[in-house]
């Protein structure tokens, strides 16, 4: 029975997870479908690289942009991050990576475009300072930072899928604040105004799925709120095996429901 799988922020930068892509079975995959909610790499040459060994693997390749793929200070000749977008987009879908709504029997999966605003708090300038984003994307002219959240959500289709199907939406970027556990210390928490925007959590509720995987924060989970169930299941940074997984996470085999493993 074909499965959907799940997978985000696996930076292909570092070795050890280029190792870990290239080890993916060529065989066990051959039916599935994959989620991959951003953050591969902001240089285009290892994105169409792993566009096209996920391709191999998977029946379908589903696929958001992560902020780390919209990064343009090694780009020369791009003007900004609206650009790269653009050229991410194209990128994928001529390696056969979809960006757009996928639907097959008994369940439709709806991409998600977003950013990060200040619903989850006001960024202090310690942040603002840290933050790679702030230095590594740029932005065109007359189009405020602050705006993204929105300008990105009112890219995705929230035409109501066909009657009957379960519903997954996946996005980089976190639609709730409280998908974040009580053990983040305190000094950890700094980061919690660029997670993610309450927009996204409202297209889900639009949308009512079941199911929502997201990325960004590295920190795995698997947890429900209010009826959904949200799923992060992070690559993250080889050093970041206490808090993320390196394996792909099934998450639903259709036309049964979102797992429960």
């Amino acid at each position: 029975m074909p499965r959907i799988f799940a997978t985000s922020d696996i930076h292909l930068d570092y070795d050890a997870n280029l190792k870990w892509l290239a080890q993916l079975s060529m065989a066990d995959y051959t039916d599935d479908v994959l989620l991959l909610a951003g953050d591969v790499s902001d240089r285009m040459g290892i994105l169409e690289q792993c566009f096209k060994d996920l391709e191999k693997r998977f029946a379908k390749v589903l696929y958001v942009p992560g902020n780390h793929d919209l990064w343009v200070v090694r780009q020369k000749n791009v003007r900004h991050s609206l650009d790269k977008f653009a050229w991410v987009r194209k990128l994928a879908a001529d390696c056969g990576v979809s960006t757009e709504t996928f639907h097959a029997p008994g369940v439709s999966v709806v991409p998600l475009l977003g950013w990060y605003d200040d619903s989850f708090g006001v960024p202090s300038d310690e942040l603002r300072e840290a933050w790679a984003d702030y230095r590594a994307c740029r932005w065109p002219e007359g189009l405020d930072p602050r705006d993204l959240a929105t300008y990105f959500a009112a890219e995705n289709d929230l035409t109501a899928p066909p009657p009957g199907q379960a519903v997954i939406s996946f996005s980089h970027f976190m639609p709730r604040i409280d998908l974040m556990p009580d053990y983040i210390p305190p000094q950890h928490r700094i980061v919690y105004p660029v997670l993610g925007s309450t927009i996204i959590e409202r297209q889900v509720r639009q949308l009512g799925s079941q199911l929502h995987v997201y990325g960004h924060s590295h920190v795995n989970r698997h947890v429900e709120r209010e009826g959904v169930t949200y799923i992060n299941n992070a690559l993250a940074y080889p050093s970041e095996t206490r808090i993320s997984a390196r394996a792909l996470k099934c998450v639903f085999e259709y036309p049964s429901q979102p797992s429960a493993r």
